[in-house]
Formats: C-alpha cells, sequence, structure tokens
C-alpha cells in the first residue's frame, strides 16, 4: 500500500520494511560485536518499541534479559511535552549494562526522563539504542549510541508508532500528508 488512512488522517508510504529489517541487523550485529561479554539488561520502552524489541532480540546472539517501560509523551500527532510514568521497572539493574529501546527519538523528552529514572536505580552502564531518529528536532544532551535510520520531522505511522493508538500493526513506516 501507497497510500493509507488512519482515522482522519491520510499517510504516505516512507520506509518500507525491508529498509526498516536492514537498520535493525545493522543495531544487531553492532551489539553482537560491542555487548556480548556484559551482563545486559535490555528495556523497552512501551508502546511503540514493542515491533523493534522484538525483531532486535531475535538477532541478538548473547545471554541477555529484556523487561519494558511503559513512557508516554505523544497525544495525537504532537508531543504532549510531559512525561507520564505508567508501569515502572520490576527488574534489578544495578550494575547490568541497560540497553534502552525506543521505537523513535524526536525531542528527546522521553529518553532523558528514562535516563534520569534509571540512574537511580545504579546500572553499570545505560545505553540508548533507537529504531528512528529526529536528529532536528533533538534537545537534550543523552546521547544515543544506537540509531537505525534518521528522519525528517513529520509525523509517522508503523511498525509500533500510531496515531491515536491505531497503526502499530503496519510493517512498513508512512508519514502523514494531511
Amino acid at each position: 500500500m501507497n497510500r493509507i488512512t488512519i482515522q482522519d488522517k491520510h499517510f504516505e508510504l516512507f520506509i518500507p520494511h525491508e529498509k526498516i529489517n536492514d537498520a535493525i541487523c545493522r543495531i544487531a550485529d553492532r551489539m553482537n560485536r560491542e555487548l556480548a561479554d556484559k551482563d545486559v539488561i535490555f528495556l523497552g520502552i512501551l508502546n511503540g518499541a514493542f515491533m523493534f524489541a522484538s525483531q532486535l532480540l531475535g538477532l541478538i546472539h548473547f545471554q541477555c534479559r529484556i523487561s519494558f517501560l511503559k513512557l508516554v509523551s505523544y497525544q495525537g500527532t504532537s508531543s504532549t511535552g510531559t512525561i507520564k510514568r505508567l508501569i515502572g521497572l520490576n527488574e534489578d539493574i544495578s550494575g547490568k549494562v541497560v540497553v534502552v529501546l525506543e521505537d523513535i527519538v524526536d525531542s528527546g523528552l522521553t529518553v532523558s526522563n528514562a535516563m534520569q529514572q534509571l540512574k537511580g536505580f545504579e546500572p553499570a552502564e545505560i545505553r540508548i539504542a533507537t529504531l528512528l531518529m529526529k536528529p532536528a528536532n533533538f534537545h537534550h544532551k543523552e546521547k544515543v549510541h544506537y540509531i537505525g535510520l534518521e528522519i525528517p520531522g513529520d509525523f509517522i505511522v508503523g511498525y509500533g508508532l500510531d496515531y491515536n493508538g491505531y497503526g502499530r500493526n503496519l510493517h512498513d513506516i508512512y508519514k502523514i500528508i494531511d
């Protein structure tokens, strides 16, 4: 499908699944080289990162654990500017390498908030991995260690990303056209 409609918005194909897959394979290859000898726990940020996390973990070749946090900053097509912590951390991460998995890093608000919360649990190291990054919108100091694809500031849906809860199941990524 080159064009789709979700509720009252129209979208066109932006990133086909093959390109998404290639980006995730590149991230996994690098993680397999850099993290193989470390005690790693992946923390996926719900809801959006579930597809990225699932595909990525299937490509990781070292022992690791995964858990999830739920942080929300979007409503409709724009960020609310605030983070709500809906589901907290139930894992012991002290002394471990924590890799936060994000679907998209936009302004950096969610990543910054997650980093602040996680530092209090005394991990050995925190790394950030994102499938998508909007570098022109990023306004925080945190380092994003693993980036699948850099994209412009358009609103997008698909592959875990949503518009009012819809579109997460799409295998491709679409950008808004009106």
